[in-house]
């Protein structure tokens, strides 16, 4: 075997030479520029690696992820939809729907067995109601108001896609499964079986390439290769009794922020190394992570006070706390096209909250179904969505 072995070490060693050689008859002059073979090797796979996630839309601002979500920065494909709020009410299985100009219900939509989101698509044509329990997604046509034939999916508690719009992700809470469907048809791709317990939300990295997703029952994080579909991290929150709950980057993509409803407070972490996370309280019962227009603030719902905290991405610091008067339940929601109003749902009051941004006074309150929870603002600016109640980039 020797022989073989040094003819075939030659045999690269002459091809490494003739390489080499090549690239230095470039140099200046035609002057002979000896160029070790390695570094040759090493240049070539670097410029091979992809930096996304393939078939991801490029990134507008590698400092922002948000940069498409400027004020009325809407899409052409949403541009001709009516403003609406779509609020799924999970204990009366319905969807009332709020016209945001006069702060009232216009419309209230019957759906199957305990809708806990809805969720945009990744194309923003479509509007789908989570139906947990009913375990059916009902598409709603946000252009029309259209509602369709509800489609077959086994416990869609959330609902999520991937930045190449290549996959929906079902959050199946109950099931312990992050089950991969076609983003337009649902047909089952692949199902990832995790050992935590209660997976409910989640948000992509810049480049897409991974997500981490909390999980509420078990108090635990899971971090999830896009591309490969599999779990590659997983840890147990420092705090006996966490509650995970909504998942959001800071700009950059530097920071985590992960809402916890029994610690009263947000996770901080780092993505990428997956590390150990540090505890920043913010109220009782944090819940919601909703990023302002201009991508510097994100606002916190805390459901077990009744008010919203205000981080200063920048800093890194609280800034404000808003009160809902009277008190309340804020859980989830959105931020208005113009950015001018947080829109959160009242979950234990039957009731939805309109809050100004620029001061945090409540506007309105509205009367909805019982146990309103993921409502949806929409449309809103973005070219893309990557689910929950509307994730834009």
């Amino acid at each position: 075997m020797r022989p073989l072995y040094s003819a075939r070490r030659a045999a690269l060693l002459a091809a490494a030479v003739a390489l080499v050689t090549a690239t230095a008859g470039c140099g200046k002059g035609g002057t002979e520029q000896h160029v070790p073979a390695p570094a040759v090797t090493k240049a070539v796979v670097k410029t091979a690696v992809p930096l996304g996630l393939p078939g991801m839309p490029p990134v507008l601002n590698p400092k922002d992820v948000y940069a498409a979500d400027r004020p009325n920065a809407l899409s052409p494909v949403v541009k001709g939809f009516p403003s609406r709020v779509y609020v799924p009410n999970s204990n009366d299985n319905t969807v009332s729907v709020i016209d945001p100009k006069t702060y009232k219900v216009i419309e209230t939509i019957p759906v199957d067995e305990q809708p806990q989101h809805v969720v945009p698509s990744w194309d923003l044509k479509t509007l789908w109601v989570n139906n947990n329990r009913g375990h059916t997604l009902t598409p709603i046509n946000p252009a029309n108001g259209a509602v369709g034939a509800p489609v077959a999916v086994h416990d869609p508690y959330n609902l999520y896609f991937t930045p190449n719009g290549k996959y929906a992700v079902v959050m199946a809470s109950l099931d312990r499964e992050l089950v991969f469907r076609d983003a337009h048809t649902m047909a089952v791709k692949k199902t990832v079986p995790v050992s935590c317990y209660g997976v409910n939300h989640a948000d992509f990295s810049p480049d897409g390439r991974y997500f981490i997703v909390s999980c509420e029952f078990s108090g635990e994080l899971l971090k999830v290769d896009t591309e490969k579909m599999e779990v590659i991290g997983q840890q147990r929150l420092p705090f006996d009794g966490a509650m995970p709950q909504d998942v959001k980057m800071s700009p950059d993509g530097s920071t985590w922020y992960v809402a916890d409803m029994m610690a009263d407070g947000m996770w901080v972490l780092n993505g990428d190394t997956f590390g150990k996370p540090t505890l920043m309280p913010t109220g009782k019962g944090t819940h919601g992570l909703y990023v302002s227009r201009d991508s510097r603030s994100m606002y916190i719902s805390n459901r077990g006070e009744g008010s919203v905290s205000v981080l200063d991405f920048a800093t890194g610091k609280l800034v404000h706390k808003w009160e809902i008067p009277g008190g309340g339940s804020p859980d989830m929601g959105g931020v208005s096209a113009d950015g001018k109003v947080l829109w959160l749902s009242g979950r234990y009051n039957s009731e939805v909250y309109a809050m100004d941004t620029s001061d945090g006074h409540t506007i309105a309150k509205i009367p909805v179904g019982s146990g309103p929870h993921g409502l949806a603002v929409y449309p809103q600016p973005g070219r893309y969505s990557l689910g929950h109640t509307g994730i834009f980039r």
